[in-house]
């Protein structure tokens, strides 16, 4: 039995015949899901992350003296996929690169300080990842795709359209221009940590140095059933493997972000815009979302229902739903 997406732009499951029950457990939310006639079938969720043998090798190339590595795959328009905070090309995109590829020719960076890329010693803002995701594009010679980012990467996607959009983008050197953007569950519609008054909406970043903080991933994600022992040891060795604590701890403490955030910007953002929604999203709330799509002209939101924080890895094929349905609307 299939989902559908609702006049009012929300992805909704067909009835399960289940129940949630919530647990917390040494400072960590966890959640026991038991479906009915699943379970007892011995059905086991959907895993996470991709299986690396369903994606292409890494490709890498020198951006401003830096090693970016990036997955390239597929033919078509360009899909360019820019990831989140603290993960990488693989955890972020893993799951949906292959169908999209189908499609597209898709491009996926881990961006600097991240993943397998290079991790100067710098101060991180957005502005750093702005500048390498042009300086990348134009070292590859794109000047003809649609932009999708996820959490830090939506907050870069549409801090790179305003620049890119904006009259002064001008000159050899010039943003090259997106002609769509997708902004997945993106941060920056306002400081999530350093707000003048207030609460910081996220508090200190844990890097994990140990499993049980490892556990704390599943913050990410609604249905935390699927928070498996094993998806934490491989998600932990992933971040282990990558080194960039330095680089999360280097961002967050950077008081430029305040000055970087685009919530009273976005009118500028006059290209077609898809805003895709986790409606349980922990992190970055739905009202964050709602006003992305307000205050952009004619955006398009999608909530994708009982989902967290990242819809293209919890709900893989509901997300591409609904980015192939904005990319075909000419």
């Amino acid at each position: 039995m299939e989902g559908n997406l609702t006049a009012v732009g929300v992805w909704r499951e067909p009835d399960e015949g289940g129940f949630v029950k919530k647990l917390k457990a040494a400072g960590l939310m966890f959640a026991a899901v038991v479906l009915a006639g699943g379970a007892a079938q011995g059905q086991m969720p959907a895993p996470l992350l991709a299986r690396p043998s369903s994606l292409p090798p890494m490709k890498s190339l020198a951006v401003l003296g830096q090693k970016i590595a990036y997955y390239e795959v597929g033919t078509g328009s360009t899909l360019v996929l820019v990831h989140g905070f603290g993960t990488q090309a693989y955890f972020d995109w893993g799951l949906v690169i292959p169908e999209l590829a189908r499609r597209h020719h898709v491009l996926a960076m881990d961006q600097i300080g991240f993943g397998n890329s290079d991790k100067p010693f710098i101060d991180y803002s957005v502005q750093t990842y702005v500048d390498f995701l042009g300086e990348f594009l134009r070292t590859l010679k794109v000047d003809h795709f649609d932009l999708a980012g996820e959490s830090l990467g939506g907050w870069i996607a549409a801090s790179y359209t305003l620049q890119a959009l904006s009259p002064e983008n001008s000159g050899p050197y010039a943003l090259p221009r997106p002609e769509r953007l997708i902004l997945e569950d993106a941060a920056g519609h306002t400081d999530p940590f350093h707000r003048a008054g207030a609460q910081p909406q996220v508090g200190p970043i844990p890097i994990s140095g140990n499993l049980k903080d490892a556990a704390g991933v599943a913050i990410v994600f609604h249905d935390k059933s699927r928070v498996t022992e094993e998806f934490i040891r491989r998600d932990f060795a992933l971040k282990m493997k990558a080194n960039d604590g330095m680089t999360e701890r280097l961002f967050t403490s950077n008081p430029r972000l305040s000055s970087e955030v685009v919530g009273d910007k976005l009118g500028g953002i006059t290209i077609p815009t898809l805003v895709v929604w986790g409606e349980n999203d922990e992190l970055v709330p739905l009202a964050d979302g709602r006003d992305y799509a307000a205050k952009i002209p004619n955006a398009r939101l999608v909530i994708v229902s009982e989902c967290g924080h990242a819809p293209s890895i919890e709900k893989p094929q509901q997300f591409i739903d609904a980015v192939e349905g904005f990319l075909k609307a000419r």
